[in-house]
C-alpha cells in the first residue's frame, strides 16, 4: 500500500475510490498523567505524552490502511493527520486521505 501526502503519484494514473480514515483515542496511565503535570513546572519533554501520540498516529494510520484495503485501494494519497483533546490526558488522532485504484 502506497501512503503519500501528495495528491498524485508520479507515473501513475488512478481512479478515486473515496475518503478513508482511521481514528484512535488514547490516554496515559493516571500516574504518568500526574507526573507530567508536575513536570510542567520545570519544563522539558513529556515523554509519555510523546509516546502516546506516536502510538496513536501509528494505530490511526494502520486503521486507515485497513479501511483502504477493504475497498480495494492500491494507494492512499493526500494523507493528513488531525488531533484533538477529548479529555484531560486523552487525545484523539485522526488519519485521513483519498483511496485510489491504479489504472495503468
Amino acid at each position: 500500500m502506497v501512503v503519500i501526502t501528495t495528491d498524485y503519484i508520479p507515473g501513475k494514473e488512478f481512479q478515486v475510490l473515496g475518503i478513508v480514515q482511521g481514528a484512535m483515542v488514547q490516554t496515559v496511565h493516571a500516574g504518568k498523567d500526574i507526573f507530567n503535570g508536575l513536570k510542567t513546572l520545570v519544563g522539558g519533554e513529556l515523554d509519555s505524552y510523546t509516546q502516546m501520540m506516536n502510538d496513536s498516529r501509528a494505530k490511526a494510520t494502520s486503521r486507515m490502511i485497513d479501511n483502504a484495503n477493504a475497498i480495494g485501494a492500491d494507494a492512499i494519497i493526500n494523507v493528513r493527520y488531525s488531533s484533538s483533546s477529548v479529555m484531560q490526558g486523552a487525545s484523539e488522532v485522526l488519519a485521513y486521505g483519498t483511496a485510489v485504484k491504479f489504472i495503468n
